[in-house]
């Protein structure tokens, strides 16, 4: 397993992690890799990374699917993150990348690996493993 940390610059925020995740498998040969965010209030999808556009919409659909302003009852004097956890949830804590026979990701032409920012700006961690 590759540990990398990621640091967040807002409190809702897609970053692109496509590259950190191929540094971290490039040692392995395996059938698949398991990106795995540990953390309850972000998460990790794949989706087109070409047009920088496309997290940025993200970011914003999110938010307005789960809008802070709801009568929450979770919630922690200080940590007023309830819809961080529901938006997390959406996105899901991991994602199953097959691999090709040379040891690379087997992402589409436009695919990229973001991990999902809800409560930050935070550093966090992402586990990568393969599976043999």
């Amino acid at each position: 397993m590759v540990e990398f940390k990621v640091t967040t610059e807002r409190q809702t925020q897609l970053l692109d992690i496509t590259q950190l995740v191929r540094e971290a498998v490039a040692s392995g040969q395996g059938s698949a890799a398991v990106v795995y965010v540990p953390h309850t209030t972000a998460g990790v999808t794949i989706n087109e990374h070409a047009d920088p556009a496309v997290a940025r919409d993200f970011e914003t659909a999110l938010e307005r699917i789960v809008p802070s302003d709801w009568p929450w009852e979770h919630i922690e004097e200080g940590e007023e993150n309830a819809p961080t956890h529901i938006r997390a949830a959406f996105m899901g804590p991991s994602v199953l990348i097959p691999m090709r026979d040379d040891g690379t990701l087997a992402l589409g032409t436009w695919q990229g690996i973001f991990f999902c920012e809800f409560d930050g700006p935070r550093e966090r961690s992402v586990l990568v493993s393969v599976l043999q």
